[in-house]
C-alpha cells in the first residue's frame, strides 16, 4: 500500500511539474545615438553574435540618431546609407526615430526607411505628405510564442513642437506629445502582449516623467541625452547606453509562462570584444576615401570643446568681416581634436550638418536679450552657456537660476554691431531682434578648412570667455 501511495504521489508531482509554466529568458540588446560611428560595428557584431549563440530568445533594437557625426557616412552619395547597410546585415529587429534622422530632410528619410530591413516605429510622428510614409506607432514581435510589444516615440520638446533641427525639415509633419501618445498605445497593447517595451528618443528626464505616470511598460530603452543609465522608475527599468557605440545594452527579461518575473540590465563595453572580420572589412571599404583622409593642416596643441567653439565663432567672423562671431554649443560635435595633423574628415565630424553662415546687425541690448532668452528656455539647451561669442560676457542669474542681465566686458551700450553666426541660430532661435539679416552660401566647414590650409600650425585658444554669476536680488 505504501509503495502504491508513494508511486501515486511521485506521479502526481511529475504531472504537476510537467504542467507548471515554463521558464524562459528573453534578451533585449539595445543601442542608441550611434551617430554614424560605423568603426564600432565590428565589435558590435561580435557582441551580438556571441549573445545569439548563447541565448535562444534575442531581440536587437535601436533608440534613434543613427547618423550625423562621421564624414565617411555623412559625405557619401546617400548620407547614412553605410549605417543602414550594416544594421541590415546585423539583423536589427526594431528601431525608432531620433531627431538626427531628419537632418537631410523628410523626403530623404522616407527613402532611407524603404531601405531598412527592420521595423521603424514612432507613435508621435504624424505625416500627411507623400514624401514621408506614415510610420506605425508600435511593432509586435514574436519569439517562441512570447508576444513583445514595442512602442516608439521621439522628442518634440526642443523645437518646440518638433524634434531639434531645422524647422524646414518638419514641414507637413506633426509631433504630438510623446508621453501622451506612448501611454495611449501602451494601454492599447498591454492586453495583447506579454512584454511591453518603450523605445524612446525623448531623453532620460522625459522618460522619467513618463514612467512616473504609468506602470504599463516592463522596460524603457532610451536615447537622446547620451547618458549611461540603469535605474528603476515607478517599478519600470529605464536604460540608456551613452553614445557613439561605446557600449551595448543587455536587458534580461525572465518569464514564467507569459508572465514577466524579473527584468535586469547591464551596460557592456564594446571594447571587450574582438572585431568581427567580415564587418571590419566592410568598414574598411567605407573608410577608403583618400580625399577625406588627407591631412589639410595641423593644430600646434590639443584643442578642447571650448577652443573648438572659439575657433568656429572667430573663423566665421573673420571670413565675413563681422565685429562679433557667434556659435552655439550644440553645433560643436567633437569634444576635442588632439595636436597634430587634421584631416578633412575630422572637420566634417566637427561640423556635420552643412551649416552655412548668416550675417546680421544687432544692438548691444538685442544681443543681451538673445542671450537671456536662450538661457531661460525650459529646454535642454537652456540654463547653460549656449551661445559662444568672440567677445566675453557674464550672465547674471538669480537664486532660481533665471537670467536677468548680461554684463559685456568690451561692448559699448547703445552701439550696433555686425554679427556672423550659424544659420541654425539665425533660423531657429526664438525672439531674435536684428536688422540687415541674410543667410550666405558660405559653409562653416569650408571656412574652417580654409583656416587650416595656410601652412602654419594653428595655436588653439581654449579659454572660456563666457560665465554665469549668481546674484542675490
Amino acid at each position: 500500500m505504501k509503495n502504491l501511495l508513494r508511486s501515486a504521489l511521485l506521479a502526481a508531482l511529475m504531472f504537476a511539474a510537467a504542467c507548471s509554466p515554463r521558464e524562459r529568458t528573453l534578451v533585449i540588446l539595445s543601442t542608441n545615438d550611434i551617430h554614424a560611428r560605423i568603426q564600432r560595428f565590428p565589435q558590435l557584431a561580435s557582441a551580438v553574435e556571441m549573445c545569439r549563440d548563447t541565448a535562444q530568445l534575442v531581440l536587437l533594437i535601436d533608440a534613434g540618431d543613427r547618423w550625423t557625426g562621421n564624414a565617411f557616412v555623412d559625405k557619401v552619395a546617400a548620407p547614412g546609407k553605410p549605417v543602414i547597410e550594416l544594421m541590415n546585415r546585423l539583423g536589427y529587429d526594431v528601431a525608432t526615430l531620433g531627431n538626427h534622422e531628419f537632418d537631410h530632410g523628410q523626403a530623404f528619410l522616407g527613402r532611407m526607411i524603404d531601405s531598412m530591413e527592420f521595423e521603424v516605429v514612432c507613435a508621435n510622428c504624424i505625416s500627411d505628405t507623400c514624401t514621408f510614409p506614415q510610420l506605425p506607432p508600435y511593432a509586435v514581435v514574436r519569439r517562441d510564442g512570447i508576444r513583445i510589444g514595442i512602442v516608439g516615440v521621439v522628442t518634440n520638446y526642443e523645437g518646440p513642437g518638433h524634434p531639434a533641427g531645422h524647422r524646414t525639415s518638419f514641414v507637413g509633419l506633426e509631433f504630438p506629445d510623446p508621453q501622451a501618445e506612448a501611454m495611449k498605445y501602451a494601454a492599447e497593447l498591454r492586453p495583447k502582449v506579454d512584454v511591453l517595451i518603450l523605445l524612446s528618443h525623448m531623453g532620460d528626464d522625459r522618460d522619467m516623467e513618463l514612467l512616473g505616470k504609468t506602470q504599463l511598460f516592463d522596460l524603457a530603452v532610451g536615447g537622446h541625452t547620451h547618458v549611461v543609465l540603469d535605474t528603476l522608475v515607478n517599478g519600470t527599468l529605464l536604460t540608456q547606453t551613452g553614445r557613439n557605440l561605446a557600449n551595448i545594452g543587455v536587458s534580461t527579461i525572465r518569464l514564467r509562462g507569459r508572465r514577466v518575473e524579473s527584468v535586469d540590465f547591464r551596460v557592456v563595453s564594446l571594447d571587450d570584444y574582438q572585431p568581427d572580420p567580415v564587418f571590419a572589412g566592410l568598414v574598411d571599404d567605407y573608410y577608403a576615401d583618400p580625399e577625406l583622409n588627407r591631412s589639410i593642416g595641423r593644430f600646434a596643441q590639443r584643442i578642447d570643446k571650448a577652443g573648438l567653439a572659439n575657433w568656429m565663432a572667430r573663423s566665421i567672423a573673420e571670413e565675413t568681416g563681422a565685429d562679433i562671431g557667434v556659435y552655439h554649443v550644440g553645433g560643436v560635435r567633437l569634444d576635442e581634436i588632439p595636436a597634430g595633423d587634421v584631416s578633412r574628415a575630422r572637420v566634417y565630424d566637427l561640423e556635420p550638418f552643412g551649416t552655412t553662415v548668416a550675417t546680421l546687425r544687432m544692438t548691444t541690448d538685442e544681443i543681451r536679450r538673445m542671450i537671456i532668452a536662450k538661457y531661460n528656455e525650459d529646454t535642454r539647451e537652456g540654463h547653460r552657456v549656449d551661445l559662444i561669442l568672440t567677445t566675453p560676457y557674464t550672465i547674471l542669474v538669480d537664486e532660481s537660476d533665471k537670467a536677468f542681465d548680461v554684463r559685456f566686458h568690451t561692448l559699448r551700450e547703445g552701439r550696433t554691431y555686425s554679427l556672423a553666426m550659424s544659420d541654425y541660430i539665425y533660423k531657429n532661435y526664438h525672439g531674435l531682434s536684428y536688422s540687415d539679416g541674410r543667410v550666405l552660401d558660405t559653409k562653416v566647414a569650408d571656412v574652417l578648412i580654409g583656416t587650416l590650409t595656410g601652412g602654419a600650425s594653428l595655436v588653439p585658444d581654449n579659454t572660456r570667455y563666457q560665465q554665469v554669476l549668481v546674484v542675490a536680488r
